[in-house]
């Protein structure tokens, strides 16, 4: 049997080959490590396939190709209203990735564009209801707010929010200078605090000194002594000796006794003569 006895079965071979070949050719896809294919069959979801090579029927199938890695948004500024009346401007970046493309391309139709959008107006309705002073101290707190609300709401999408981070809260010039002014007077009032403080330390620590040298006189005499000495170390031809209290009153008691004496014992004077003059009558 020869080539020419399978001539009239050739069409029967030659159609299945062409059919398979054009598959192979056209319905072959290579997808990386970092992508998903969603494939739609008759223009309903039917899977996600990948990473590596996979087969899409054509004609019948469709596959639409979604990036699952880290994505960086940087939300515009934002002008926001403090709850303490400030006008401020707030920028912020949002970093998420696709969790589960078949969501994120089913449920929204943009899901970057959407995820921007809302990270925008979840940044207005939540630093709106914090003071200033709050936007300044607690970034921590607030990225961690604004992240727990973008990623529940995001969550139907397939996305999972994972970081969220204010740039720059930017503040009016002249409102610079007003919270420069409260800067400084709060400066003032604790340093007026810790002076008052201070004195109030140390005239506790008087009061404690005082009760010691007084129940010892001796003590004292050596306090006496040792501010002579330090006294004498300063180049000065003046020396301050200090002059015991008791030896003052000694002397002012001793100075008061003979003026006492002096008036019991003078004479009684005589009563002083009228000389004005009188009219006749």
């Amino acid at each position: 049997m020869n080539l020419l006895d399978y001539l009239p079965f050739a069409p029967a071979l030659v159609i299945p080959l062409v059919v398979i070949a054009f598959i192979l050719i056209t319905g072959l896809r290579i997808l990386r490590e970092y992508e998903r294919a969603v494939v739609f069959q008759l223009g309903r979801f039917w899977k996600v396939k990948g990473p590596g090579l996979i087969v899409i029927i054509p004609i019948l199938q469709q596959m639409q190709r979604v990036d699952i890695r880290t994505r960086v948004e940087d939300v515009p500024h934002q002008d926001i209203i403090s709850r303490d009346n400030v006008l401020v401007k707030v920028n912020a970046v949002v970093y998420f990735r696709v969790i589960d493309a078949g969501k994120a391309v089913i449920n929204v139709e943009n899901y970057q564009a959407a995820t921007s959008q809302l990270a925008q107006t979840t940044l207005r309705s939540v630093l709106g209801q914090h003071d200033l002073d709050d936007m300044l101290a607690e970034r921590d707190s607030l990225n961690d707010r604004i992240r727990a609300i973008l990623d529940e709401q995001t969550d139907a999408w397939g996305i999972k929010v994972a970081n969220v981070e204010l740039k720059h809260v930017d503040i009016d010039e002249s409102m610079i200078r007003v919270i420069a002014r409260q800067a400084e007077a709060e400066r003032v009032r604790r340093a007026k605090i810790i002076e008052a403080e201070g004195e109030q330390q140390s005239a506790q620590k008087f009061l404690e000194a005082a009760e010691i040298l007084g129940g010892r006189p001796e003590a004292m005499q050596l306090r006496y002594l040792a501010t002579l000495t330090t006294i004498a170390n300063e180049r000065s031809n003046t020396i301050v000796f200090p002059f015991p209290g008791e030896l003052a009153s000694l002397f002012g008691s001793l100075a008061d006794k003979p003026s006492a004496q002096a008036q019991a014992t003078a004479p009684d004077s005589p009563a002083p003569v009228d000389d004005t003059p009188r009219p006749l009558v």
